[in-house]
């Protein structure tokens, strides 16, 4: 019986060399895939906080055929990881750990067909995640759009993002930036392995969720990225800053204070858990304390303010959000479903300040059967994501490449049909990955409906910087003026400026 029940063995790939050494994946339904491969050294000891480097060559062919450590998470130790439906891990990630710059890749050939090349930097902010999640499996886009997937783990929370430069000078001058230098890296080895995988490296676009759409972002500002990727797709998750050196040193030195070091060279001693636990038990919300900092070299400015960054003035993006984002976030409140319209009131005013009552009327004259809990969600999807990636988009329609905006309107059945259309829907959708993900889009043919819709778009978009396909109308690139927006759902359509006066009331004086 045990025999019975034991795995298939794997049949291996040919052997692929890359510029750090041999690697050996495995087959699965027609495609070659590679996971957990190396792309930098384990930034451990004196390299944390440090820019990422190479990790020492090998000689012998790695066994690539399973994931690699996902990044410390936020607050927890070596091995814990938080679970969350838009966010599940796959079932054989492996235990979190410092030593985490791993990548995977799944490829129709090994024939140097110059394909597309689509990397995925995942959601969580820059606390949680992993390239590792159920939902971001590259296997079904890769075979479906002939196109090379890869999925990155880099540092995150306080191993990635704590701004050191103040206290510690010029070695820690980018600390606030490493999880983002490490996808540079990972860029870095696309760039000069990617041919060799059956991919273009001219010919990469990034695309990502919720914090992955901010990297995606902040990448589109950085020197060091420049000239390796060609497209960008942002999808919820619109990043128009990064975090002001004042800001965030204040943050490091508040917890050096709480740790009890004043040297680089303790701070480097210090326990991973040690360090992970006392990160998020210094004042300020864990997912925002430690982001990004434009710290004046990996990140010189802002990527989107006041306007879009001259470096990425060439790159094609595409970018949206889902009609309810909020629900996942606001699911859990104890009075979901039952807010009164005194509630959503207070909840407004905290939201939206001055403008509370004039968003909480457009928003319920654009949405005449929301209940006040679906309203007060809505306030939070209207002044968070989807108006910051209206200003994305609108300063990014001011240069040359263009930019196509989408809105994802088509409602999941789970969990009563109450999250509507939630964040972090549209990836099992954009993925192709309806099978891996029915928890949370439910039974039936209506998600893979809009998956083929969706996920031909990026494919498109990947291929030639244009999402349109026979499978869509007419998509017009986004202009100011009028404000095309491709609405995804079982019949998606094109709406020129949709919800006007929620719009209109973001952006009123």
């Amino acid at each position: 019986m045990a025999d019975d029940l034991a795995p298939a063995p794997l049949t291996h790939t040919d052997i692929v060399p890359t510029g750090d050494g041999p690697v050996r994946g495995y087959l699965e339904d027609g495609l070659q895939v590679f996971k957990g491969v190396r792309y930098g050294a384990a930034p451990v000891g004196p390299l944390r906080f440090k820019p990422p480097q190479r990790p020492a060559p090998w000689h012998e062919p790695a066994d690539t055929t399973a994931y690699g450590a996902p990044a410390i998470q936020s607050g927890l130790g070596p091995g814990e990881r938080r679970v969350s439906p838009g966010d599940p891990p796959a079932p054989d990630e492996p235990a979190s750990s410092e030593d985490c710059l791993f990548l995977n890749v799944w490829t129709p050939g090994l024939d140097r067909a110059a394909r597309p090349v689509m990397v995925w930097l995942h959601g969580g902010g820059f606390a949680n995640g992993s390239g590792g999640a159920a939902m971001y499996d590259g296997g079904s886009l890769a075979r479906k759009g002939d196109v090379v997937t890869i999925t990155v783990n880099h540092r995150l929370n306080a191993f990635g993002y704590l701004h050191l430069g103040e206290v510690f000078g010029p070695d820690y001058a980018q600390s606030g930036m490493a999880g983002m230098l490490d996808i540079v890296q990972a860029l870095e080895w696309v760039r000069d392995n990617a041919a060799a995988f059956g991919g273009d490296p001219a010919n990469v676009t990034i695309f990502g969720e919720s914090g992955g759409g901010w990297k995606v972002s902040l990448l589109m500002a950085m020197p060091s990225a420049k000239g390796l990727f060609h497209k960008a797709v942002i999808q919820s998750g619109p990043g128009l800053s990064g975090k002001p050196v004042a800001e965030a040193d204040q943050t490091a030195r508040a917890l050096l204070s709480a740790l009890g070091v004043d040297s680089a060279e303790a701070l480097a001693e210090i326990p991973t858990e040690v360090l992970s636990h006392a990160s998020v038990a210094i004042p300020g919300e864990a997912m925002r304390l430690y982001t990004p900092v434009v710290d004046g070299i990996a990140l010189p400015r802002d990527p989107f303010t006041p306007d879009a960054s001259p470096l990425c003035a060439d790159i094609p993006v595409l970018i949206g959000t889902n009609k309810d984002e909020n629900t996942l976030f606001m699911i859990g409140h104890p009075k979901f479903g039952e807010f009164t319209e005194e509630d959503l009131a207070k909840h407004a005013a905290t939201g939206a300040g001055r403008k509370a009552d004039a968003l909480v009327s457009a928003l319920r004259e654009a949405h005449p059967d929301y209940s006040p809990t679906h309203l007060a969600c809505a306030v939070g999807t209207a002044t968070g994501m989807w108006g910051g990636s209206i200003t994305l988009a609108e300063r990014k329609a001011a240069q040359a490449a263009p930019v196509w905006m989408y809105m994802l309107t088509w409602e999941t059945p789970v969990s009563r049909g109450r999250l509507r259309c939630p964040h972090a829907l549209e990836i099992p959708l954009v993925f192709d990955n309806v099978e891996r993900a029915r928890n949370f889009v439910g039974r039936g043919e209506e998600p893979q409906r809009v998956a083929d819709q969706m996920s031909a778009a990026w494919l498109a978009f990947a291929r030639t910087g244009d999402p349109n396909t026979p499978a869509l109308p007419a998509w017009p690139a986004y202009d100011a003026a009028r404000r095309a927006t491709m609405i995804f759902d079982l019949d998606s359509k094109v709406v020129d400026d949709p919800d006007r006066g929620v719009r209109e009331v973001l952006q009123g004086a």
